[in-house]
């Protein structure tokens, strides 16, 4: 992986780099490496992450479809003036 640093600009870089990180999965791997996690919790725990992805993935598709309505639409105030 890697970032470029432009005019200096150190801090932008790490929010880059952080921001990289992020998607690729780094930090998530890194908290679930700190403590041993037996075999058996984590068939557990993909298990329920497999579920929760096809929840998700049946909620849109409702959703697309118009069997259920979609997420509320959030409404931004503006000032007069």
């Amino acid at each position: 992986m890697q970032v470029f640093v432009k005019d200096n600009n150190v801090d932008q870089a790490l929010r880059v780099l952080k921001k990289k990180l992020q998607r690729e999965g780094t930090f998530r791997e890194m908290k679930m490496r700190r403590s041993y996690e037996k075999p058996s919790e984590r068939r557990a725990r993909e298990k329920a992450e497999a579920i929760r992805r096809a929840r998700k993935a049946a909620r849109k598709k409702a959703q697309r479809e118009g069997l259920i309505p979609g997420p509320k639409k959030r409404v931004i105030a503006r000032r007069a003036g």
